[in-house]
């Protein structure tokens, strides 16, 4: 086979082919472009928001901010452990929705066994949410 200007096109490799080669850059520069667009973006924010922006500071806005009541202790004291697990069930809560939802676009092509693969990851996370049950970390009110 010849090309249109009399190259030689290799066995296997249609004459389209050979324009479709692309560099890294075209695989990766709408990324770059974008990352950079959004620091841009964000630096112009940062800037024009300090020149447009009112800055007289009152003592009443220099004070920390806690819902309206006024802040009492040392802001450096140790936060029980319970925040951080009650983090931590949100964290497995989000985890679950993120698989369940492309598991439910693509589930009448997995038929029987997408189902059975799905059944097990719940059962997986209800043990999971049992042990927490148990160990008393759902417990809002200690």
């Amino acid at each position: 086979m010849h090309g249109s200007k009399g190259a030689a096109v290799p066995a296997g490799e249609s004459r389209d082919a050979s324009k479709m080669q692309t560099t890294y850059l075209d695989n990766y520069g709408p990324l770059l472009l974008m990352f950079l667009l959004a620091c841009g973006l964000s630096g112009a924010l940062i800037v024009v928001s300090a020149f447009v922006g009112k800055r007289k500071a009152t003592r009443e806005k220099e004070q920390p901010y806690e819902c309206g009541i006024r802040p009492t202790g040392d802001a450096r004291e140790p936060i029980s452990v319970h925040f951080y697990m009650v983090a931590l069930i949100f964290i497995l809560f989000d985890i679950e929705a993120i698989f369940l939802y492309p598991w439910a676009l693509v589930y009448h092509q997995l038929s029987v066994f997408g189902f059975v693969e799905m059944l097990l990851y719940i059962i997986i996370l209800l043990a999971g949410y049992i042990f927490l049950w148990k160990k008393g970390a759902l417990d809002w009110n200690r």
